[in-house]
């Protein structure tokens, strides 16, 4: 006993010293309380086990910074060109990472090369552009589930927005800074900021994040189509296909636009303002543009005002108490039959869209006629009810005077 006893006298100071961190030690003495040393109990590599030393060097139980400044490995802080080398030294080690997080892809640096970030850093020495840390924060790093990351969906706007909505900073690219105010009002925007539906896409989804560039005419239906495919597919075999690609045109953002997409309307078709077709098209340039814009919309109108009957006319009969559980489904179909009639649009073609509408308006139709059959019905069970009281009463009434007159 006496021997364990002077041994843990002689060996737990040691064990104390060499499990002591004095970077962050000696750093807290001096940085405010949103300092790095603060802060670094937050970052998801401090939560992985990973510390001051394995990315910057030296030795954390020293407490001379010239020691440790001496030590084979320091390496301090890099500089902004330095930075996206400095942290592939492990996120591009296929074996290192798969000790850590096997799912994190390690080959962001060769992407980052390749985005208009990385080919102005490396080619042009860009200290303005962004770097891993200017996405990623520098000691406070989180991944995307991380409420507090940068990079979490609800978030990705914000830390694009840094650069990209500061008119001074972007002023020598001659890219515009309205993004982040069109994207706040627009219908992706509005889903993921206001609703928080995390499933809503952000600038990376669009953009790329590592790879980040700037989607191009020819690339925007494989952008746009990662999501909308049916819509992207109609649109390439559509006629506006070949006469987009002559003039150049983006596909999407020429009807949507980029940034500022708004919730589509019925509003966006036809022969009349605020009509997007007729941007393009009018009575005499030589095209059906306007003709089969405005037949699109009658067709679509003749759907909605189709189903807004039936669903008065179902209404009425449900606050009846009527049964009608059938009609209600078949409103239903009504709904599916109106999404394909307003999908079809991006076909651009008659032929496609007609057995969407026509099978709406059958189906509003019947509604609306077995509605009327059940409202009916309640009417007649109502007449068959008062009869069936009147002849009970009047019965009732004559039982009573035969038994008065009974001895």
């Amino acid at each position: 006993m006496k021997k364990l006893i002077f041994i843990l006298i002689l060996f737990v100071p040691v064990l104390v010293l060499a499990g002591q961190n004095n970077c962050l030690t000696c750093h807290q003495d001096f940085e405010d309380d949103d300092g790095p040393s603060h802060i670094f109990s937050r970052d998801v590599h401090s939560q992985k086990g990973i510390g001051c030393v394995d990315c910057h060097g030296g030795d954390a139980s020293l407490e001379d910074m010239d020691e440790v400044r001496e030590v084979r490995g320091y390496r301090g802080v890099p500089s902004h060109r330095e930075v996206p080398d400095f942290c592939a030294r492990c996120h591009s080690d296929a074996t290192y990472m798969r000790n850590h997080n096997p799912a994190l892809a390690t080959d962001q640096l060769d992407k980052y090369k390749t985005s208009v970030h990385g080919e102005r850093l490396y080619r042009n020495n860009d200290k303005k552009v962004a770097n891993c840390i200017s996405c990623h924060s520098v000691h406070e790093m989180g991944n995307g589930k991380m409420p507090h990351s940068s990079t979490h969906p609800f978030n990705i706007p914000y830390t694009c927005g840094k650069c990209h909505s500061n008119p001074e900073y972007m002023a020598e690219y001659g890219i515009a800074t309205d993004q982040l105010h069109n994207f706040e009002q627009s219908v992706h925007g509005k889903a993921l900021l206001e609703k928080r539906d995390a499933g809503a896409p952000a600038c990376n989804d669009c953009h790329s994040n590592h790879g980040a560039a700037p989607p191009g005419t020819e690339n925007l239906a494989a952008v746009c189509g990662t999501c909308h495919a049916l819509e992207a597919e109609l649109f390439v075999k559509s006629p506006h296909n070949d006469a987009f690609n002559e003039k150049n045109f983006p596909m999407c953002e020429t009807c949507h636009s980029n940034h500022l997409v708004v919730k589509p309307s019925d509003a966006m078709i036809g022969d009349k303002p605020p009509s997007v077709c007729i941007r393009c098209h009018s009575d005499n340039d030589g095209t059906k543009g306007l003709e089969t814009a405005k037949a699109f919309r009658g067709m679509i109108d003749m759907v909605v005002a189709g189903r807004e009957e039936a669903h008065i006319a179902l209404r009425e009969a449900i606050t009846k108490g009527m049964m009608t559980t059938d009609e209600e489904l078949r409103l239903k179909e009504v709904d599916q039959a109106l999404i394909q009639t307003r999908t079809q649009v991006h076909s651009f073609n008659m032929e496609d869209m007609s057995p969407h509408a026509v099978l709406g308006k059958a189906l509003t139709d019947t509604v609306k006629a077995n509605s009327a059959g059940l409202i009916d019905e309640y009417y007649f069970r109502r007449k068959g009810l008062g009869l069936a009281s009147l002849f009970i009463t009047l019965m009732a009434i004559g039982l009573y005077i035969k038994i008065r007159r009974l001895p």
